[in-house]
């Protein structure tokens, strides 16, 4: 985890960045004056408190000296070390996990990769693994599988996802992945609160191909929509823009093949695997 624009929403960064923020207020310090005792550049302090960086070990034990607070930054650095596998998740996304375990219905569209809820535990390694460390990727992957609930406990979310074709053709992993996430889905459409649909590659425009997103209903509170671009996520809950969002997951299905005919494409698809 290093520097970025957009500051970190991870509890723990956030928290050292205020801390820092306070101890040096406190001191009537300028950053300038901290960094240029510490022997840092303002800058840097600059995007600690902004919780736009992550502060190192050195960095931690350098502010528990100087300030005397018996080890609170080394502690709380330690922290965000324990926690680093929510640090590099999207902004936004945590925001939407905790809605998603309220969710009564799940709508959702993906282009280009399987959905998150409907991934094998072998493909998710193959995507989440790509550039971290084994230690965070097999957090990650395990509070996937953790989300994965909302379809399969009691009183379990009904759910619609549409995916283009091209995620069944994407080759995540290799031809066993492949198949076995194939598979997945095929067993998983089995289910009766769960659809599953295939948009075929029909060579035309559709109004899936500007991207992927999620829609979640509640029975009891407005829905929300979130989706993602760029590793940047975001949570929409504006009812108007949401509700245009439902008109174009219902338009995007208008191209998707029906159910038992999506069957047979994704059987089709796994045999080509083998």
């Amino acid at each position: 985890m290093g520097s970025r624009n957009e500051p970190y929403e991870a509890p723990a960064i956030q928290t050292f960045a205020c801390e820092l923020t306070a101890w040096r207020t406190e001191a009537e310090l300028t950053k300038t004056a901290l960094a240029e005792t510490l022997g840092y550049t303002p800058q840097w302090i600059s995007q600690v408190e902004s919780a736009k960086s992550v502060p190192s070990k050195e960095f931690a034990e350098n502010l528990d000296t100087f300030f005397k607070t018996n080890g609170l930054f080394r502690r709380l650095q330690k922290r965000i070390i324990d926690t680093r596998h929510q640090a590099i998740l999207p902004p936004g996304f945590a925001a939407y996990q905790e809605r998603e375990v309220e969710a009564s219905q799940v709508r959702n569209f993906e282009l280009t990769l399987i959905y998150g809820l409907l991934q094998t535990e072998s493909y998710m390694r193959a995507v989440i693994g790509h550039g971290l460390d084994p230690d965070t990727a097999e957090r990650l992957v395990a509070e996937r599988l953790q989300r994965q609930e909302v379809l399969t406990r009691e009183n379990a979310a009904h759910a619609w996802f549409t995916l283009d074709e091209s995620a069944l053709r994407r080759d995540i992993g290799g031809p066993e992945i492949m198949r076995e996430q194939l598979a997945h889905l095929l067993s998983l459409g089995e289910r009766s609160n769960i659809s599953i649909d295939i948009v075929p590659q029909i060579g035309k425009y559709y109004p899936g191909l500007t991207g992927g997103f999620t829609i979640l209903s509640f029975s009891n509170a407005p829905d929300v929509v979130y989706g993602e671009i760029a590793g940047q996520g975001m949570l929409i809950q504006e009812p108007q823009i949401v509700s245009k969002f439902a008109v174009r997951y219902n338009s995007l299905r208008g191209d998707a093949l029906r159910i038992e005919e999506s069957r047979t494409l994704i059987t089709e698809v796994m045999e080509g695997y083998g």
